[in-house]
């Protein structure tokens, strides 16, 4: 009986040493030291420039009278909209060489930024297709 208690003394030292082993996964890991290049600039989104059409509402839509004085659009989504721009003097300009070659045709895509007190285009944006 004394033998059989010896072997279960003996028997719990053992298991007490076995559990009381560091556990590797418990440990903190060694914290590899976080190095900062000071000569590398830091990207930052560019300043964007507003755009210059501020205070004009958009009418995109497509062509169907265009002169030096004034322009018809139809709207692009809704074919029973129509509207007519008078053109101002820096756009009554700029629609002349339009002119001189060729102008817009019936159905050429158009954006025209007005002026919504006056119905006044203040500018265009659209390719003219080739007259025929």
């Amino acid at each position: 009986m004394r033998q059989l208690g010896k072997i279960g003394v003996g028997l719990g030292i053992l298991l007490a040493g076995i559990s009381a082993a560091p556990v590797r996964a418990q440990l903190p890991a060694a914290a590899a030291p976080i190095i900062v290049d000071t000569a590398v600039p830091i990207v930052v989104n560019a300043v964007k420039p507003k755009p210059k059409n501020v205070g004009l509402v958009k009418f995109e839509g497509y062509v169907q009278n265009a002169n030096i004085a004034q322009i018809t659009v139809r709207a692009k989504n809704n074919e029973t909209s129509l509207q007519t721009f008078t053109l101002s003097q820096a756009m009554s300009q700029k629609m002349q060489t339009i002119v001189d070659k060729g102008g817009f045709q019936y159905g050429d895509k158009v954006t025209v930024y007005y002026d919504p007190q006056s119905k006044q285009a203040m500018n265009f944006k659209g390719k003219p297709s080739k007259p025929i």
